[in-house]
């Protein structure tokens, strides 16, 4: 996996001042409650999957402290690329739509279209980031059609959607977008669907029983992570780590908590801690030291798109 450390991260250059997007923290009610705090809208995946990197091909099961939570050797993989990635692809074809793109002849063709190029184009930039043999093949052929793909690549890279989309129908249509080029198969389908539309509830007042309720309209939610750490392997598909990710984010207290209990099952820890950051960040602030530690691990292009992304989604939806 590819890592590029760097010595300053976005808010140290920003000084701070720069795009600020509102976050949410829940109230004893368990209804989430606007603050303004300095965050970029998908960094929680980011955190998530260099908190997880360590972890993913070294398991562990037991939640890890937080001295273990960024491990020296914790990089940036293809989650983080992938989700970059996704985002430029939203933020330029959605810069040229209208805001009713849904209504639009074309416009789904043409979003689906920008993201593609921007997987495609990404992937070969980092190209030893981590990539499943499936995912290698596409970037390497000539036409990159789908491949029918169910697995938690798709999830994983769709959070930016939810921060984009200025409705729950809207954020699954994004999310949906995200997904296509590569994981059109319906589990692959479902699984951006499913984040891109948690992280839009939590912005909008959604409880973490409205994201319980959501999540279980598709998936099994009757379960704990007490209660699978010991059994739970290796599994890349969207129904095997979206659950537990989302489960996570329902179980943990704060972000940090979160990040720990989705790498304490084990299996493709990277990715659940990616999903459940992801979630988690519309409600939970990032410890600065967290957010530090992990944009200076960042390299210079994918910490310049966060920005770019961030002042975006601030002006499309009112934030």
């Amino acid at each position: 996996m590819e890592t590029k450390p760097r010595n300053e991260g976005i808010l140290a250059r920003m000084g701070r001042t720069g795009p600020v997007e509102l976050l949410h923290s829940h109230s004893p009610e368990g209804r989430a409650v606007l603050t303004d705090a300095p965050a970029l809208p998908y960094l929680g995946a980011v955190c998530g999957d260099v908190a997880g990197s360590a972890y993913e091909h070294h398991n562990i099961k037991h939640i890890p402290t937080r001295e273990e939570l960024m491990p020296e050797g914790a990089c940036f993989t293809d989650d983080t690329v992938m989700t970059v990635a996704a985002a430029e692809g939203l933020r330029r074809a959605l810069a040229l739509l209208p805001l009713d793109w849904q209504n639009t002849p074309g416009a789904v063709g043409e979003l689906r279209e920008s993201i593609r190029r921007r997987l495609h184009d990404y992937g070969n930039w980092y190209p030893n980031a981590g990539y499943g043999g499936s995912f290698r093949r596409w970037l390497h052929s000539r036409d990159a059609a789908p491949y029918n793909s169910w697995g938690n690549g798709s999830a994983m890279r769709a959070s930016y959607a939810g921060w984009m989309a200025r409705s729950l129908e809207e954020a699954e249509a994004l999310g949906r977008a995200t997904a296509m080029p590569t994981h059109d198969h319906p589990e692959g389908i479902l699984g951006a669907e499913k984040v891109a539309g948690c992280i839009w509830l939590l912005r909008n007042g959604g409880s973490k029983e409205d994201v319980r309720a959501y999540t279980a309209r598709d998936y099994d939610m009757g379960f704990t992570l007490d209660g699978i750490r010991d059994s739970y392997r290796f599994d890349v598909s969207c129904r095997g780590s979206v659950p537990q990710a989302v489960m996570a984010f329902l179980e943990g207290g704060d972000f940090e908590e979160v990040l720990a209990l989705a790498i304490s099952i084990g299996g493709d820890s990277d990715t659940i801690a990616a999903i459940a950051g992801s979630i988690a960040e519309a409600v939970y602030p990032i410890p600065d030291w967290l957010r530090l530690a992990v944009t200076a691990r960042l390299p210079q292009r994918l910490e310049h798109e966060l920005i770019r992304a961030t002042e975006f989604a601030k002006k499309r939806t009112g934030g």
